[in-house]
């Protein structure tokens, strides 16, 4: 039985090998693909319309992200795209998508990608607002695998020493990271109007006094 670590040096393995076969492709991590939306901001804008709605008035968008879940069902796939703001649904047809993209690019991708995705809006039938996909880039290549979705990241020690995973996988540490941001934004806000000026000074000093 092969133990964890056994297990994700195959991934990253076979990971690296994938990263490998873009760069004969060309340039593995292409810089030019611009959005113009983020997932929280679509949901809070379409959600509430019905697909009747979005398929009268559609609406063409464009987000990057990194890829959380996939399921393949032969020629059509629905994926989860993760930005910093949320998760939202996309839906990828093989002959909706230039030739080759979604057996090449998208069948071959792996959890943890980042991608960018442009297309047009409509809801599933559970009501799940969703990116019906026309262009599809896979934009960086994650080496190392994510923490399983139901089991996660829990390891207190584990946490700590690998915060970028734990600010992936894990949305309350996410959300005490921002409220730290904003706070420490806020109070510098109040002393900078007030004429106070920052200094770093060591915490620590090898002499004592």
């Amino acid at each position: 039985m092969k133990d964890n670590n056994e297990t994700d040096n195959e991934q990253v393995a076979q990971r690296r090998a994938k990263l490998n076969t873009l760069r004969e492709s060309g340039n593995p991590f292409p810089n030019d693909f611009r959005r113009d939306s983020e997932a929280a901001v679509l949901v809070e804008n379409f959600g509430n319309q019905e697909n009747e709605a979005l398929e009268a008035d559609p609406k063409e968008i464009r987000i990057a992200g990194r890829l959380m879940t996939r399921r393949v069902m032969g020629k059509a796939a629905f994926a989860h795209v993760r930005d910093e703001s949320g998760d939202l649904q996309i839906y990828a047809q093989r002959d909706a998508l230039p030739e080759g993209i979604y057996n090449d690019v998208f069948k071959k991708l792996d959890i943890g990608d980042i991608v960018g995705v442009s297309g047009v809006l409509f809801k599933t039938r559970t009501g799940e607002l969703t990116v019906n996909v026309r262009e599809f880039r896979l934009l960086v290549k994650s080496l190392h695998p994510l923490p399983e979705k139901y089991h996660g990241l829990t390891d207190i020690e584990t946490r700590y020493r690998r915060r970028y995973v734990d600010l992936l996988v894990n949305q309350e540490s996410r959300e005490v990271f921002r409220k730290r941001a904003a706070t420490i934004t806020a109070l510098r806000r109040f002393l900078d109007r007030r004429g106070y000026l920052e200094i770093e000074s060591p915490i620590m000093q090898s002499i004592p006094g």
